[in-house]
């Protein structure tokens, strides 16, 4: 497994992968924040796609990635995350929402639940998901970093500069 980090606009973001996709995408600040493993090896080369197209993101030119990804879960969260894709830039879904379009509409906490594992942050847009009453619910870079994602996709909000980590 190789790694990289990077700085972003929300705090030092961490990739792990492999030749082929990203496995995970996680910032370094907050709950989900992860240890590098003994056994990973520093690389910046194969993440330079992950690198310029979140450079793009943050400095509002890109709404869509087109990145190779490797989901690692149970049946139920890869479900989740697949459907957390298809939820567009700049909209927001409610946990009882996603847990309708996968099929289970009585699984509003379980999507939770897997929301809050999903790997491969920003890429796969669980800041995306808010609470039935428009509540910006927990998220695991905080709250706040939530706020400001879900603000630079509004266009409320103007980083002024790209993020060329």
């Amino acid at each position: 497994m190789l790694y990289t980090r990077f700085d972003s606009p929300i705090g030092e973001l961490l990739a792990v992968g492999d030749a082929r996709a990203l496995h995970g995408l996680y910032m370094q600040e907050g709950r989900t924040a992860i240890a590098v493993r003994p056994q990973w090896q520093a690389a910046e080369e194969p993440f330079e796609d992950v690198r310029m197209q979140l450079g793009e993101y943050f400095a509002g030119r890109r709404r869509t990635f087109d990145l190779p990804l490797a989901m690692s879960g149970s049946p139920f969260q890869v479900r989740v995350w697949r459907a957390l894709e298809e939820t567009p830039y700049g909209e927001t879904i409610s946990y009882g929402e996603l847990a309708r379009r996968i099929g289970v509409p009585s699984a509003a906490r379980a999507v939770g639940v897997a929301n809050g594992h999903n790997p491969i942050s920003l890429i796969v847009p669980c800041h995306r998901v808010i609470g039935a009453d428009g509540s910006l619910t927990g998220y695991g870079g905080g709250v706040e970093r939530k706020r400001l994602l879900l603000d630079l996709e509004a266009g409320v909000l103007a980083l002024g500069r790209t993020y060329a980590a």
